[in-house]
C-alpha cells in the first residue's frame, strides 16, 4: 500500500538526500520535513537520521560507505517490495526500475523507463549503477541503446507468469564464473519467493516479456535450470566501448500491468 503524500514526500527526501551523501555530497542534516514526518509517520525517518547522526563524518570514503549500509537499511524497512529488489539484485550489474503506463502501446512506456524520464510511481526503490555514469554524457541511456518505441515489441518475447519469476531469479546469478547458479544454492527457494515478491506488484493480470530468444519457442522456458550464463537475447546494449568497459551479454525482463511497467535487466560486462 502506498504511503500518505505527506509522508511518502518526507522519505523520498531522506532517500535523496542519504543517496547524494553516499556519492560524495556535502550536505547538512534535512532537519525540517524528514523530522516532522518521522514523528507522525512511524518513526523510520527519525531512525535512520538518528543512525546518520552517530557516523563520523571522517574519514570521507568511510562515511560514504556506511551512509550506503544506511541507505540500504533505509530503503529495505519502507516495503517489503524494496527488501526483496535489494536482497535480490543489489550485487549483480543490474537495472531494476519501474514506471508508470501512460499508453495503449505499453512498449513506449518501458522506452520512457529505459532512457530515465520517468519516476517510480510509488516511489519505491530503484537499481541503477549507471545513474551518475558520466559516460552518459556519450551515450544517455547508458547502458541501454533501447529501439525505438514502435520498434521495441519486435525484439521481445512472451513469457509465462513461473517463467518469468524464473528469469528474475537467475538475475541474482553473475555472467562470467558464477560460484553457486540458483539452481544448487541452498536459499533456492527464497530466492524464487523475492523474484515472486517483486512480480507481485503488478498484480495477476500482468503480462511478461523478455528479450531471451529461448522464450521464442517456449514461453514455460526453464531459466533456473538453464542459468544466466550462455542465455542468449536480442540486446538492448550499447555497443560503443566506453571507460575500458565492453557490454556483451544482457537478459531483460518486461512486467506490464495497467498501471505500472516495470523493467529488470541484467548485464554482462568485461
Amino acid at each position: 500500500m502506498s504511503l500518505p503524500v505527506d509522508r511518502r514526500t518526507a522519505l523520498d527526501l531522506l532517500d535523496a538526500h542519504l543517496e547524494a551523501l553516499r556519492d560524495g555530497a556535502d550536505l547538512g542534516l534535512p532537519e525540517g520535513p524528514v523530522r516532522t514526518a518521522g514523528e507522525e509517520g512511524g518513526g523510520l525517518a527519525l531512525w535512520a537520521l538518528d543512525r546518520l547522526g552517530r557516523i563520523p563524518r571522517e574519514p570521507k570514503d568511510a562515511f560514504a560507505l556506511r551512509v550506503g549500509g544506511l541507505l540500504v537499511d533505509f530503503r529495505s524497512r519502507r516495503c517489503p517490495w524494496n527488501a526483496a529488489a535489494l536482497r535480490l539484485l543489489d550485487d549483480p550489474y543490474t537495472f531494476v526500475a519501474t514506471g508508470p503506463r501512460r499508453h495503449e502501446d505499453w512498449a513506449y512506456d518501458v522506452h520512457a523507463v529505459l532512457h530515465r524520464s520517468v519516476p517510480d510511481p510509488r516511489g519505491w526503490v530503484r537499481l541503477d549503477q549507471d545513474r551518475t555514469n558520466d559516460v552518459r554524457w556519450t551515450v544517455p541511456a547508458y547502458p541501454f541503446d533501447p529501439p525505438d518505441a514502435p520498434e521495441l515489441a519486435g525484439r521481445l518475447y512472451p513469457l509465462e507468469r513461473e517463467a518469468a519469476v524464473a528469469a528474475l531469479a537467475v538475475m541474482a546469478e553473475e555472467w562470467q564464473a558464477e560460484p553457486a547458479p540458483v539452481r544448487f544454492r541452498p536459499d533456492r527457494d527464497a530466492v524464487l519467493a523475492d523474484a515472486r515478491t517483486l512480480l507481485g506488484r503488478y498484480g495477476p493480470g500482468a503480462r511478461y516479456w523478455t528479450n531471451a530468444t529461448a522464450a521464442a519457442s517456449d514461453p514455460a522456458h526453464d531459466f533456473v535450470a538453464s542459468g544466466l550464463r550462455g542465455t542468449r537475447s536480442h540486446g538492448f546494449l550499447t555497443s560503443e566501448y566506453l571507460n575500458g568497459i565492453d557490454l556483451v551479454e544482457d537478459l531483460g525482463l518486461i512486467a506490464v500491468a495497467d498501471g505500472e511497467v516495470g523493467v529488470f535487466w541484467s548485464f554482462g560486462a568485461c
